[in-house]
């Protein structure tokens, strides 16, 4: 909504559920009917069909935040989470710098750092592949990354002289997003409850989705190559008091008129989330909620081989997978 209100010349939405695709096509034809829109059904785990849009749209900018989020859920189907998480931003940042792309920009989850769960490790790995893409490309040498192709697809590879800039953009949690907990408070509370809390010291950074949405544009222009963005996400809020504020909202009282449930922690699920690693330090930008963590060092030639390893894991559904994980993502446990 916000990249069609700055007038682009094309904006192409490429989703792999075509539900919501139909929906925000609808509403931004009606909105902006001047607006030279395409929406494609795809998905970014397909090398070809990846190379097949990038081949006929040549995008400037990729805002790429494709990914399977549900931490509990991503618990239970890891090589899932690698394989659309991992793989996927992998081969979208191949297409990217394959097609001349100038800008690719992930969207990352402060659930990257120190990761307790698949989903934040996949991610972290998400970040990896930015920085490694960056670096590589930067040096002239875009042409030794492999495409990861599952079938051997024929597409088109990059070339030593690729240009694409990549950046990674951290932040927590976005209220109303998908599956934010505001509207599963919020239907609790229509049935009468209980309203479930996972535990009671339990804490979250949150900004709304406009305002998510301002600061990783912004971020998209200061990049030059491989930085994380961090987002400055202001004070914690514990999930304990946001749902008890919800339903005194409503005119009700906690605990009288509706129930809160603590239920515990589920698989994956951390009391707090970090915003950045310690060693990555941070560096400030001309926006004060915009902050840059310095790149951490780690062998691109090695990780590559990782990326192979992990693809053929993932795709053979092995349920050693968060092994080869760990070995990839150190600060994962």
């Amino acid at each position: 909504r916000q990249i069609a209100g700055h007038e682009p010349k094309q904006l192409i939405i490429f989703d792999i559920y075509e539900n919501n695709a139909y929906e925000i096509q609808l509403e931004l034809k009606r909105k902006y009917p001047e607006l030279d829109l395409v929406t494609l059904i795809g998905s970014v785990r397909d090398s070809r069909r990846l190379d097949q849009v990038f081949e006929k749209y040549h995008p400037d900018i990729v805002y790429h935040a494709a990914a399977h989020k549900h931490v509990p859920l991503m618990e239970m189907s890891p090589c899932e989470a690698i394989k659309n998480n991992s793989i996927g931003t992998y081969k979208t940042a191949y297409a990217a710098a394959a097609h001349g792309c100038k800008h690719f920009v992930l969207i990352s989850t402060d659930k990257a750092v120190n990761p307790v769960n698949v989903m934040g490790a996949s991610k972290r790995i998400c970040e990896m592949v930015v920085q490694t893409f960056a670096r590589v490309i930067e040096e002239g040498r875009g042409n030794t990354l492999p495409p990861l192709c599952g079938h051997g697809e024929q597409i088109t590879r990059i070339t030593a002289g690729a240009k694409t800039e990549y950046a990674a953009v951290r932040f927590g949690n976005v209220l109303g997003s998908n599956g934010s907990v505001i509207p599963i408070f919020r239907r609790q509370i229509q049935e009468g409850g209980p309203v479930t809390v996972t535990h009671p010291d339990i804490i979250r950074y949150f900004m709304t989705i406009p305002e998510a949405v301002s600061l990783v544009l912004q971020a998209g222009v200061y990049a030059k190559g491989g930085e994380i963005f961090i987002f400055d996400m202001g004070e914690p809020v514990k999930i304990d008091t946001l749902a008890r504020n919800m339903i005194k909202l409503c005119g009700l009282q906690p605990d009288v008129d509706i129930q809160v449930a603590y239920t515990g922690l589920r698989p994956g699920e951390k009391l707090y989330e970090e915003k950045l690693m310690a060693e990555e330090g941070m560096e400030r930008t001309k926006n004060e909620l915009i902050h840059i963590g310095h790149p951490l060092v780690f062998d691109e030639n090695v990780f590559i081989r990782q990326m192979e390893q992990l693809q053929e894991a993932a795709n053979a559904g092995d349920e050693n997978i968060r092994e080869l994980v760990a070995a990839v993502v150190p600060t994962y446990h």
